[in-house]
């Protein structure tokens, strides 16, 4: 099956931080492939995201890889911190870095996979030349800085184009897409050969589901229980939003597996 090898990323911006510890542990213990830190400057887009000792308490105690996503200017200037705290990938924005073929240097030296973040509006021709210093591309399909906004559908070639250049010509990378990932998207996406999807509220109990592969089905509903968590952002009953995501969730899991 097209989704069964792929990269599952709960976004811990979505958490309830009043009980991070209880999202983290759960989250791993129902099959999270990693977790994805969003870090935000207030400037290089109009919010803020995670904060540093959050980032940091996760990195250090989660048993699965953290990725970081900085959308601030100038990146650089921390990929050192953030090696020292454990991260294991960290994407920044070509737009964000006037030297970011340097950048993207200085966290391999550092022993962290090197990504670069791709908006929207940003074309294949823009970070080609740079793509071959990276071992992650990280896809927004949706504009960087907020939850909850609907998929653009103009990037789908982009996706397509990186996808097709990914082990070529000196590449060697994987594409992550990140944005509003449906249970129809990552479906659609998987056969794509999009490596992984990183999850926000809507996504994570749907999905994982239908697909913790390798964990129990019991343990992919516990997953979904715990998207209640993830659904506080949308100002609805964390209760109601689990109970809703089992039942999608186990929708898919019947249609698709064919699990009861």
């Amino acid at each position: 099956m097209a989704t069964m090898n792929k990269l599952f990323l709960p976004s811990m911006m979505c958490a309830d931080f009043g009980h991070l510890a209880n999202d983290v542990y759960a989250l791993e213990d129902a099959g999270a492939n990693g977790f994805h830190l969003d870090l935000m400057d207030g400037t290089y887009v109009p919010n803020y995201g995670m904060g540093l000792q959050d980032i940091e308490w996760i990195c250090k105690n989660s048993s699965v890889p953290c990725d970081v996503h900085m959308m601030v200017e100038q990146p650089g200037r921390y990929v050192s911190k953030f090696a020292d705290m454990g991260v294991k990938v960290i994407y920044v924005h070509p737009e964000a870095d006037p030297h970011v073929a340097r950048t993207l240097a200085s966290i391999r030296e550092l022993g962290v996979k090197a990504g670069i973040a791709i908006n929207p509006g940003t074309s294949f021709a823009a970070v080609e030349p740079i793509l071959p210093l990276c071992d992650y591309v990280l896809v927004m399909t949706v504009n960087p800085g907020f939850a909850g906004q609907k998929w653009l559908d103009f990037v789908n070639p982009k996706i397509e184009q990186l996808i097709a250049a990914s082990h070529t010509n000196g590449n060697n990378y994987e594409v992550i897409v990140d944005g509003n990932c449906s249970p129809e998207r990552i479906m659609q996406a998987s056969k794509t050969g999009v490596k992984g999807f990183v999850l926000g509220g809507r996504s994570v109990g749907p999905w994982l589901t239908a697909f913790a592969y390798g964990t129990s089905y019991f343990s992919a509903v516990v997953f979904v229980g715990y998207a209640g968590q993830f659904g506080w952002k949308y100002g609805m009953s964390a209760s109601w939003i689990g109970i809703g995501n089992a039942l999608i969730g186990s929708l898919l899991a019947w249609l698709v597996l064919g699990r009861r």
